[in-house]
């Protein structure tokens, strides 16, 4: 199967040193544009020569070992430095943002119990029937605009028929959750426009679930059947009183569904179909497996491996830790540093990933760290991974879908992290009859 050149080319540290004597906030910025367009070659120094890399701004964790460390001790290394966005943009306390609290526990658990794994059939059905139907429209033109015109409309399609939040439509429930979630997980530097653009819009979002909540209760008092999706699960569910689920909490909860995977599906989509593209050798395989799920879905996990859409996850350290005790890279992180995990780094560690260069579709699934790890691993992954895979394996379907030549096939982000546009050919020349 086709390799990646995941060779260390050298060079990041030294620059990196000189920058660092010059002016720190240069040195910042020259990591920051390195993690952004030359993270392959970055990652793959870090790993060798500082696998913890500390700088005065943050600390970057790149060994398979360490960033599934620092991921599985969420006491040690906390999301509470986005817990205050998160909070202001939905104007109550987020339990994504409350680690190993009893609201954690508790509103984490009730909300995997409404997205219950037995949906995956059904929802894989679903992503399959929109992606077809927007596949159509597009088949005539001989292009699709893959972003806006495939990957958001499927999940934004998730999200009404499946997670029961249709919004007032499709665009501007996008609006909201790219507005929230930039602040979120991108405006690392406070930038204010961005802090203001979140809170308009969490309170947008809330304001219409507030509303959709009040006409499922007053349709489940008119004694009519409610649809079933999970918003409506959470109207159905008899709680016990103590469980402090009240309408603010479902509301809460709620918004928190578009939140996590109107952004991250379609980003996975993005990474999953240019990098099988990259490949004619893998490519043609899996177009070979498309007629099976279950056979085509590994190329999907793989070429995700090779480019997830989240390649560093944030954390906040708590209180003084030694990472990698006993090792030779042992580092003591103080506390109040903040701690790039590197999961696009860790799954190309060969100490643990045997050939991390080769695309091969035997890794284990403990290999695969694109839905995270630990205490924060994707709350939805089994009706996620599902409506992700069969997007792809449906777009893969059709004939002649390729890579257009740059400028116009070149994928662009928002942030340097959102995927807005990535233009695709359809059939033989952009046309096939």
């Amino acid at each position: 199967m086709g390799a990646v050149d995941q060779a260390t080319t050298g060079g990041h540290l030294e620059r990196y040193e000189e920058a660092l004597a010059r002016d720190p906030m240069s040195a910042f910025g020259l990591v920051r544009e390195w993690m952004r367009t030359d993270w392959r070659s970055l990652f793959a120094e870090l790993r060798e020569h500082r696998p913890i890399f500390v700088t005065p701004a943050f600390t970057v964790v790149t060994r398979f070992a360490d960033v599934t460390e620092v991921l599985a001790h969420e006491q040690v290394f906390s999301v509470r430095a986005f817990g205050p966005r998160l909070d202001a943009a939905l104007g109550a306390p987020f339990m994504l943002a409350r680690d190993a609290t009893p609201m954690n526990w508790r509103e984490k658990g009730l909300m995997r119990l409404m997205l219950d794994p037995r949906d995956a059939a059904g929802v894989r059905e679903l992503a399959g029937r929109l992606a077809d139907e927007l596949l159509d429209a597009a088949w005539p033109d001989g292009r699709v605009e893959a972003v806006g015109g495939l990957f958001r409309p499927v999940a934004l399609g998730v999200c009404a028929r499946y997670f029961g939040v249709p919004g007032p439509d499709p665009q501007t429930l996008g609006r909201w959750t790219r507005a929230v979630v930039s602040d979120g997980f991108a405006n690392f530097l406070g930038d204010p426009e961005l802090q203001a653009a979140s809170v308009s819009a969490g309170a947008e979002l809330v304001a219409y679930l507030k509303d959709r909540l009040a006409e499922l209760r007053a349709t489940l008092r008119a004694g009519r059947d409610l649809p079933d999706d999970v918003f409506a699960r959470l109207v159905r569910s008899t709680l016990p009183a103590g469980a402090g689920v009240t309408d603010d909490r479902i509301v809460t909860n709620m918004a928190g569904l578009p939140l996590g995977f109107v952004e991250s599906a379609p980003g996975a989509m993005v990474e999953a179909v240019e990098q099988l593209l990259l490949r004619p050798a893998v490519l043609a395989e899996a177009r070979a497996a498309a007629g099976d799920p279950e056979r085509f879905d590994p190329y999907v996990w793989e070429a995700l491996r090779f480019s997830p859409f989240f390649k560093l996850l944030p954390r906040l350290c708590e209180r003084e830790h030694v990472l990698a005790a006993g090792t030779p890279r042992s580092t003591v992180i103080p506390a109040g540093t903040f701690v790039l995990a590197a999961p696009a780094s860790a799954m190309f560690d060969a100490d643990v990933v045997p050939e991390p260069g080769e695309f091969r579709l035997d890794r284990p699934r403990h290999h695969q760290l694109f839905f995270g790890s630990g205490h924060h691993a994707c709350l939805g992954v089994h009706v996620a991974g599902p409506v992700i895979a069969e997007t792809v394996r449906r777009l893969l379907l059709r004939p002649g879908v390729r890579l257009l030549p740059p400028p116009e096939g070149r994928v662009e982000r928002a942030l340097g992290i959102f995927p807005d546009t990535f233009r695709l050919g359809l059939g033989d020349d952009g046309r096939e009859g």
